[in-house]
């Protein structure tokens, strides 16, 4: 595979993943050696830095992560803060009706239900403090989410069982049993 695919395929991962790729995994998934990957990252970033792009890679170890420019931080502060005060996205609510009624849930069974990926919506509620993350005891390398304590006291209750209907849609057939 050509460098400037693999570089294009890495790319479109980490924009999607939002979180940071293990290498090795990257390289099964494109299925290229690691040294390729490297080579990959090492042109990515070449680019980016050449074209003066508002995106960067950050690299720690065997993990990569695409994040903003540095040089761009006070634009996205202020987005950032935009957001955080303002209403709920229809997809943020849904995600945390999904949370609250099926969690703890992991990212894989949120999009399986919504059919969406769901990246950016877990960012902006966990950032908003309406819901946790914690390690997932069956897969070492994904996380599960829960509804947050805040989330209980914005709610003006105190268990997730205090929900409407919380019997009901915490076991909707429909969707199948994620618990």
């Amino acid at each position: 595979m050509e460098i400037e695919k693999i570089r294009s395929v890495l790319e479109s991962l980490l924009l999607v993943s939002g979180d940071p790729l293990d290498i090795s995994k990257l390289a099964k998934i494109i299925e290229v050696s690691v040294e390729k990957i490297q080579e990959g990252i090492v042109s990515l970033k070449d680019s980016y830095l050449k074209n003066q792009s508002g995106l960067e890679l950050v690299q720690s170890g065997n993990q990569i992560q695409l994040v903003s420019n540095a040089n761009n931080a006070q634009f996205v502060e202020k987005m950032m803060k935009i957001e955080l005060e303002g209403s709920l996205s229809n997809s943020s609510l849904e995600v945390v009706s999904i949370i609250a009624y099926r969690g703890p849930i992991s990212k894989p069974e949120i999009e399986a239900i919504r059919g969406v990926n769901c990246s950016y919506a877990l960012r902006n509620l966990s950032m908003r403090g309406l819901i946790e993350r914690q390690s997932n005891p069956q897969d070492s390398r994904g996380y599960l989410y829960k509804i947050s304590l805040d989330f209980l006291k914005k709610m003006g209750i105190d268990q997730v069982e205090k929900l409407p209907k919380y019997d009901i849609l915490s076991k909707d057939e429909r969707v199948g049993d994620v618990k």
